[in-house]
């Protein structure tokens, strides 16, 4: 799996140049201010005391030690760890440094009681199903302030700053109070997949309706093929279903409701009630892949690779956590979120952002080695090497050398991102208020087994939402 939550943009200078630039390398369009912006001010200090540096220079901004080490802890997930060996053995070849590397899923484990000991590694990459909370993290004092080394001079192009080299917007996920504390490094798109091949052999078209795409699941069903796979015990994967299906029915302003913590986000909102009732439909009608809601998201993701369903939803990184579980000939195919009827979003329109939150603990051992590090991270060099060893693309504008050749699955997500244009949105919720994030995903499964129906999981999610406004906190995120 990859990010669990996982970006946003904006309207940038020479926007036009770097789509053509970004296409000749099959780059991910740009998305605009006005759908994603997040606004925020306010905000408690965190720790950025840096006593493990030693002499600074232009070339040496931190004042990186040579000989020290270096403690990085990666999710191993829809990525992999690869790319984080490659940037290390890259790390250790410049600066002499060598790495503790410890691929996982376990974060929360393997991680928090070093957090709370006061001893914790110099990167992580904070993500999968077990993540820290970023939220939590930062309410604690435990993380970096990331000013230090998104105003320091790019590797590329020393007259810029990091920030001014990224695709702009995709800092804002890692925002808490006005600040940078985590970065969104994979520029990341959600939706639904299906099986090129699948589609061909029975006669099925892209359906860009959701009456269309309901034919289709009755078809797939009449053929002994589930209609629609998810990822059941990971309610957070429906929930872009539901939450996609929301903003494309009732726009920017019903996905601001929800972010913005509205007393109306959910009961009283016809979006909401229209876009969970679309999904309930897709239960109520037993057009799940059957056994579905009791699989982890390898699980589920398997099945649908082996023909067992139709459509399965999932953010991009899916192509590469089921490189060795896909037919060569699957032909992975990714689409946004079919239009409910008068919906106010085209549908082309897709979530799209950052993913992957990488953090500085405030108290790492090496603040000077993880803050070059991560200036690393935001190379030409690094991001190609992701994109290698990862088959995805990262927020570095421009950031991927033409030679890297992208997979069919992935190579479809950069079609329909041009497809998209400006039309791109990004929910931030689940990084402000994770609470509530966790509170709308146990509603959802309730909703996906038929144990409620669409007007008590919104009557939940609404109360997730109160709950949250309740915060004092929670008036210093807000989205304009």
């Amino acid at each position: 799996m990859g990010s669990t939550s996982a970006a946003n943009g904006s309207e940038g200078v020479g926007r036009r140049d770097l789509i053509k630039r970004s296409a000749a390398l099959g780059l991910i369009s740009v998305p605009t201010m006005s759908f994603l912006s997040a606004c925020a001010s306010g905000g408690g200090d965190n720790s950025n005391n840096d006593n493990s540096g030693g002499k600074t220079s232009k070339s040496n901004p931190f004042g990186v030690k040579k000989g020290s080490k270096l403690d990085v802890v990666v999710f191993k997930g829809g990525y992999g760890d690869d790319y984080a060996k490659a940037w290390e053995a890259s790390f250790q070849k410049k600066w002499g440094i060598t790495s503790t590397h410890t691929g996982t899923q376990e974060i929360t484990g393997k991680l928090q009681p070093r957090f709370n000991g006061g001893t914790p590694p110099d990167v992580v990459d904070d993500s999968g199903a077990q993540q820290i909370k970023i939220d939590v993290l930062y309410k604690n004092g435990q993380l970096l302030d990331l000013a230090v080394v998104l105003d320091s001079p790019s590797i590329d192009d020393p007259s810029k700053k990091v920030r001014d080299t990224l695709i702009p917007g995709t800092l804002d996920p890692g925002m808490q109070e006005g600040k940078i504390v985590a970065l969104n490094y994979i520029y990341t798109v959600w939706g639904l997949w299906y099986s090129g091949k699948l589609f061909k052999e029975k006669g099925w078209e892209e359906p860009k309706t959701w009456d269309d795409f309901i034919a289709i699941c009755q078809d797939a069903k009449k053929q002994g093929i589930g209609g629609l796979a998810h990822q059941g015990k990971y309610p957070y994967y429906i929930n872009v279903a539901i939450m996609d299906m929301i903003a494309k029915k009732g726009g920017l302003d019903a996905m601001k409701a929800i972010d913005n913590l509205d007393p109306k986000a959910f009961v009283g909102s016809d979006a909401a009630q229209a876009g969970v009732e679309a999904i309930y439909e897709v239960v109520e009608k037993g057009l799940l892949m059957p056994g579905t809601n009791g699989l982890t998201h390898t699980e589920s993701q398997t099945r649908w690779n082996q023909y067992k369903a139709a459509f399965i939803t999932c953010g991009s990184w899916l192509e590469n956590e089921q490189l060795k579980q896909t037919p060569a000939d699957f032909d992975m195919k990714f689409m946004p979120m079919p239009l409910l009827p008068d919906s106010k979003l085209p549908f082309e329109a897709i979530r799209a952002g950052s993913g992957e939150p990488f953090i500085i603990p405030a108290k790492a051992g090496n603040l000077a080695g993880a803050k070059e590090f991560m200036r690393m991270m935001l190379s030409k060099e690094w991001s190609t090497l992701f994109a290698k060893e990862a088959n995805s693309l990262t927020i570095l504008k421009d950031g991927v050398d033409p030679s890297v050749t992208l997979r069919p699955g992935t190579q479809s997500t950069v079609e329909v991102s041009k497809a998209a244009g400006d039309n791109t949105f990004r929910f931030l919720y689940t990084e402000w208020y994770s609470e509530m994030g966790t509170a709308i995903e146990a509603a959802s499964n309730e909703l996906m087994a038929k144990r409620i129906q669409p007007k008590e999981w919104l009557k939940r999610a609404q109360a997730a939402v109160d709950k949250a406004a309740k915060d004092p906190a929670s008036k210093k995120n807000h989205r304009d």
